[in-house]
């Protein structure tokens, strides 16, 4: 089975967060008789160059993947021509909205198949963001009748609803679960009776950070709060900062920039607590890794990780309800260690259940029809 895989950023780059980190995990895991080729960008998000990869050339990833870092976006559809040869089972097309890496493998180069991946997309809190321009570009995909011709990925039968939603009953969605990179960290104790509070996530108001920044102004507790991310949207940072300005001298802030995936376990072990209050999440890798790492998660209710209080793994809570966020972070500021303890077993079991590995592996089997 040929797979090529169509992204805009794929590793090292690793700044546009939860579509890279879904196509590096999987492609490795291995599933027996897939084979994939990866066409993407040679730049990260901001348009950094990516270093230590060869471009314009088929590049080694691992056994069963081989990547092609492009230079030139334009000379994508005759890469589209070359990989047409490949005469590939599937084309793996990762987004929407990405002229060279989704519209033109859409519309071009010969593949049996070809299935796209909405990769949270077409979420209503994702629409909600640059609404206008998001809903031209769809009109665009329904004239040209691309939901009738291929099918969907979503990740979960959520994803799938908005899917059709957006594109009609009718149009044809597989669901196949991301897989997930699972962290064994050995649970951080408390120092000096501060909380040692954690982002990891594109700085954006999709995030909500100027949310938490509002409820740890109201927040009593000695907190440390430690982000990491690349600014995605300046005028919102600004925001922040200037919320950061007003904040008590209880609470100290952190930004340390943007944070490469080999790292996040590192910084995962320095933290208590994770927080990441999103609009909402396709899957939110960063969130069940720090689950996996057996840190207690306070989340919206718009992400997959759900009933975390009920299972001592967290809180799910309203961002927009600056008190219901402070009580959740004031909450774990006045647990002592025993109690973070307990939270943090709790995590880890929360993360083991929710994922099945041997599940999923089947569930891109069907989708690539292998």
């Amino acid at each position: 089975m040929k797979v090529v895989i169509f992204i805009d950023w794929f590793a090292p780059a690793y700044k546009a967060g939860g579509p890279v980190q879904s196509i590096v995990n999987l492609v490795n895991q291995p599933i027996e008789g897939v084979e994939y080729k990866i066409i993407c960008s040679n730049k990260d998000l901001d348009g950094s160059l990516l270093q230590g990869v060869a471009y314009d050339e088929w590049v080694k990833y691992n056994l069963r993947t081989q990547v092609w870092y492009n230079s030139n976006n334009r000379a994508v559809r005759n890469l589209l021509k070359q990989v047409s040869a490949w005469q590939a089972d599937v084309f793996f097309i990762n987004g929407i909205y990405s002229l060279y890496y989704n519209f033109f493998p859409v519309l071009f180069g010969n593949a049996k198949r070809k299935i796209i991946s909405a990769r949270g997309m077409l979420h209503a809190g994702a629409l909600s963001q640059k609404g206008v321009k998001k809903r031209i570009y769809l009109w665009i995909w329904k004239l040209l009748n691309i939901h009738r011709k291929h099918a969907f990925h979503a990740t979960n039968e959520e994803e799938s609803v908005f899917i059709k939603v957006v594109f009609g009953e009718k149009v044809k969605v597989h669901i196949a679960a991301n897989l997930p990179r699972i962290l064994q960290i050995p649970f951080a104790h408390l120092k000096k009776k501060r909380l040692e509070l954690l982002s990891i996530g594109l700085i954006s108001p999709m995030k909500n950070y100027f949310q938490v920044l509002k409820a740890l102004g109201q927040c009593k507790a000695q907190v440390n709060y430690t982000i990491y991310g690349p600014v995605k949207d300046a005028s919102y940072w600004k925001e922040c900062k200037d919320q950061i300005e007003k904040l008590p001298a209880n609470v100290s802030v952190y930004y340390r920039g943007d944070l490469p995936s080999a790292k996040v376990p590192e910084a995962l072990k320095e933290a208590h607590v994770f927080i990441l209050p999103s609009k909402s999440e396709n899957f939110g890798h960063a969130i069940y890794e720090a689950l996996s790492a057996g840190l207690p998660v306070i989340t919206s209710h718009g992400t997959p990780w759900n009933g975390l209080k009920e299972a001592t793994a967290g809180m799910n809570i309203s961002p927009e309800n600056d008190y219901e966020l402070s009580e959740a972070i004031c909450f774990f500021a006045a647990a002592d260690e025993t109690e973070l303890v307990k939270w943090s077993a709790g995590a880890k079991a929360y993360a083991e259940k929710a994922i099945d590995v041997r599940q999923i592996e089947n569930q891109y089997r069907r989708m690539f029809q292998l």
